[in-house]
C-alpha cells in the first residue's frame, strides 16, 4: 500500500510540473507573440500614430531602449523641470536664441513667433537660449499661441514665467527655471529648424520629444521604430520596476 502511495504521489509530481511548464511555455508563447505584435505595428505607423504609441509608453523605458540601440544618453538632466505635472510627446521644432544685450531692435525675436506659426498639432517647442538661465525664454502669450496650433508642449534650456497662466491653460512645459525676465532686449532671434544642443542633448528638426515626471528624452527620427518597439516591450515585461 505504501509503495502504491508512493508511486501515485510521484505520478501526481510529474503531472503538476507537466503543467506547470506547459503554463510557462504558453505564457512565453503568448509574451512573443505580443511583442512581434507590437514590433510589427510600430514598423508600420504613420507620423500621428507614432506620437500617439509614445504618448503610451514611459519616458524611462524610452531612455533606456535609446541607451540599448544608439549607445547614447539621450535624456535631459534633472535640471529640466515641468511647472506641472504632465505627459506628452511630439516632434521638435526647435529654436536658437542668442544673447545681444541692450539690442533696441523691435524684430530681434520676430523670428522666434514666426517660428511657433509654422509649427502644428503635435510639434513640441525646443528652445535653447544662449546662457539663459535666469531669462525667460517664453510666458503666457507664446503658451497661448502654441496651444492654439495644437502643439504638445514645449522644452526650454532657460527660464519660462507667467507660470500661473499656463497652468490655467493647461500648457505644458519643462525649464531650466522660473523666473520673472523678458528676453526683449536680451536676446536675439538666431535661427530655426537647426540642430541645437538643448541642456546637454543633441536636439534636431523632427526628432521626437517625450516627457513625463520622469523628464525628458529625445529619439533620434531615424531611430524612432525600433526604440518604440523596445520601449513597449519594457514596459509590458516590467511595468513597477
Amino acid at each position: 500500500m505504501g509503495k502504491f502511495h508512493a508511486c501515485a504521489k510521484g505520478r501526481a509530481l510529474a503531472v503538476a510540473f507537466a503543467a506547470l511548464g506547459l503554463i510557462i511555455i504558453l505564457a512565453a508563447a503568448r509574451e512573443g507573440r505580443t511583442v512581434r505584435a507590437q514590433s510589427n505595428a510600430a514598423a508600420s505607423l504613420s507620423d500621428s500614430e507614432l506620437i500617439a504609441e509614445f504618448r503610451r509608453v514611459e519616458v524611462a523605458s524610452v531612455s533606456d531602449a535609446i541607451e540599448q540601440i544608439t549607445g547614447k544618453r539621450m535624456y535631459m538632466s534633472h535640471r529640466m523641470q515641468p511647472i506641472f505635472t504632465a505627459k506628452f510627446a511630439g516632434f521638435a521644432r526647435t529654436v536658437q536664441l542668442k544673447k545681444d544685450e541692450g539690442n533696441k531692435d523691435p524684430e530681434a525675436l520676430t523670428g522666434m513667433l514666426q517660428a511657433i506659426d509654422q509649427g502644428s498639432t503635435d510639434s513640441v517647442y525646443v528652445m535653447v537660449l544662449e546662457d539663459g538661465e535666469d531669462i525667460a525664454g517664453m510666458g503666457g502669450l507664446m503658451g497661448t499661441a502654441m496651444a492654439a496650433r495644437g502643439y504638445a508642449g514645449a522644452v526650454i534650456d532657460g527660464g519660462v514665467r507667467d507660470v500661473a497662466y499656463l497652468r490655467k491653460i493647461g500648457f505644458p512645459v519643462f525649464a531650466t527655471g522660473i523666473v520673472p525676465s523678458t528676453s526683449v532686449r536680451h536676446y536675439r532671434f538666431a535661427g530655426s529648424q537647426i540642430p541645437l544642443v538643448c541642456n546637454g542633448v543633441a536636439v534636431s528638426p523632427g526628432d521626437i520629444v517625450v516627457a513625463d515626471s520622469d523628464g525628458v528624452a529625445v529619439v533620434p527620427r531615424a531611430q524612432a521604430q525600433p526604440v518604440l518597439s523596445l520601449a513597449q516591450q519594457m514596459d509590458f515585461k516590467a511595468p513597477s520596476m
